[in-house]
């Protein structure tokens, strides 16, 4: 995709999204006709003690983000989480259906959720979903490690989603940005205004989603030291966590094809590509 425009990009040390002054005097000092927000606190667990941190990011940044979005009369695209809904429902989750956080992580993105919602209209929340990149902490990462170094994992077989690749998310926002910057007036329904639920195509669960990764490692040409056959299935109560998670985190992506006027890839195809990359990352390391 071309560029779309000039980006000022910033770390923690620029722009502590906890220091909530820093934050406004570096927006002020920018005046961005849009704002992506893709900072969130996400050590879910670690969440549960320290909540205070924990909310001061992810929902008390998120409605500084908006208030100072509003006065500048820019945009906001910002993402969410599946982990604001219980998981009960037994279908995919649409964007109306009622949220019920079964923890502080999700707690706090709700609130984050809501402050935007209720500071500026003009903003896009994306609700995404088992992230994983090439960069950064995930579980398909630190699967693949530890294929690497063990020959039997335990996975958690009765939690069910659809892994969400950096890059689906990355080209999806760059999507809405370009519609934005293309719109003449606000009121374009081409624009992403509101909440869409972001996720690829098709259902897993954990332990089948850790399966596929090694299988398709396997293809790859990855030395591994596990087989496929030795990842065992376990239920959620065989590996409890200080924060809950919800069962399902299904999301329904109906709203967001809509607007885009295509189907997302089936979860599998991005996960094919992100193991081609983190084996050439490894390689040259």
């Amino acid at each position: 995709m071309a560029k779309l425009g000039d980006v000022a990009a910033h770390n923690r040390t620029t722009c502590d999204l906890g220091d909530a002054d820093q934050l406004r005097n570096v927006i002020r000092a920018t005046r961005p006709d849009l704002i992506v927000n893709a900072v969130a606190y996400t050590a879910v667990d670690k969440a549960e003690t320290d909540a205070a941190l924990c909310h001061r990011i992810n929902a008390e940044a998120p409605g500084i983000l908006a208030e100072e979005a509003k006065a500048l009369g820019a945009w906001l695209i910002h993402y969410s989480t599946d982990y604001v809904f219980d998981g009960s429902k037994t279908a995919a989750y649409a964007e109306n259906d009622p949220p019920s956080p079964l923890s502080v992580y999700g707690r706090s993105k709700l609130a984050g959720d809501d402050a935007i919602a209720s500071a500026l209209p003009d903003h896009s929340i994306l609700r995404v979903s088992w992230v994983y990149g090439v960069t950064g902490r995930n579980f398909a990462k630190t699967i693949l490690k530890l294929a690497s170094e063990r020959d039997e994992l335990r996975i958690v077989a009765d939690q069910f989603g659809a892994p969400t690749s950096a890059e689906l998310i990355a080209e999806t926002t760059a999507e809405i940005i370009a519609r934005y910057l293309a719109s003449p007036h606000r009121g374009n329904a081409a624009l992403a205004r509101g909440i869409f639920n972001l996720a690829p195509s098709g259902r897993t669960s954990w332990h089948h989603y850790a399966v596929e990764l090694v299988r398709e490692a396997e293809r790859q040409g990855w030395p591994l030291k596990l087989s496929e056959d030795r990842i065992i299935p376990i239920s959620t109560e065989d590996y409890p966590t200080p924060a809950a998670r919800p069962r399902n985190s299904l999301l329904d992506t109906t709203k967001l094809r809509h607007l885009l006027g295509y189907d997302l890839p089936q979860w599998q195809t991005p996960l094919r590509e992100f193991i081609a990359q983190l084996h050439d990352v490894n390689r040259q390391a």
